[in-house]
C-alpha cells in the first residue's frame, strides 16, 4: 500500500506516492530525480548520500523518506548556482577537494552541516572536555568529517576547503 507525502527539496515543494519502505535516498534518487545524492554503500558507513535535513546533515540511506514527511531537505544542487556557487562548492573547486568527485555533495553537505554545528558550540571527540572556546583545528575538521569517505584520497585539499570557508 503506497502512502502520499510531500517533501521540500531544495525549495520545491514535491509531492509523491511511495511504498513506506522506501528510503529517503530512494525516495529522492529514484522517484524525484535528484541525482546529486550519491548511494555509496547504503549502509550509512561512506557518508556520500549525505544531505541537510531541516539544517541539520543527515544520512538518507539511514532514513524512510514516509519518516521524513515535511521535511525540508537540501542537497548539493540547491546550495548554489552554476553562476553563483555556495562557498564551499568554490572552496572545493579552488583547493581541488575532489578527485573522480563521486563523494563530493556528500562531503559539501557534511562540511555544511559541521561548520554550523561548530558554531553552535557543539563539541567533537577531540574537543577538549568543558572547552567552551574551541578552535577550529585541522583535527577538529578531520574528527567532524570522519563519517565522509573519499576513496580518491583528496582529504588533505577537503579540509584546506573547509578551512577557507570556516576562516
Amino acid at each position: 500500500m503506497n502512502l502520499p507525502i510531500h517533501l521540500h527539496v531544495n525549495g520545491t515543494r514535491r509531492d509523491l506516492t511511495i511504498d513506506p519502505r522506501v528510503s529517503l535516498l530512494d525516495a529522492l534518487r529514484d522517484h524525484l530525480g535528484v541525482m546529486s545524492v550519491k548511494k555509496g554503500c547504503d549502509h550509512g558507513q561512506c557518508g556520500a548520500c549525505t544531505v541537510l535535513l531541516d539544517g541539520r546533515r543527515m544520512l538518507p540511506c539511514l532514513s524512510l523518506a514516509i519518516s521524513q514527511d515535511g521535511a525540508s531537505i537540501t542537497t548539493a544542487e540547491g546550495l548554489g548556482s552554476i553562476d553563483t556557487l555556495h562557498p564551499l562548492q568554490q572552496a572545493f573547486i579552488d583547493h581541488d577537494g575532489l578527485q573522480c568527485g563521486y563523494c563530493t555533495p556528500g562531503q559539501i553537505c557534511s562540511a555544511i552541516g559541521m561548520l554550523d554545528e561548530f558554531r553552535q558550540g557543539e563539541a567533537s571527540h577531540v574537543t577538549p572536555p568543558g572547552d567552551t572556546a574551541c578552535v577550529l583545528t585541522d583535527d577538529e575538521i578531520r574528527e567532524r568529517m570522519s563519517g565522509n569517505l573519499c576513496r580518491c584520497g583528496a582529504y588533505v585539499n577537503i579540509v584546506a576547503a573547509i578551512r577557507q570557508v570556516a576562516a
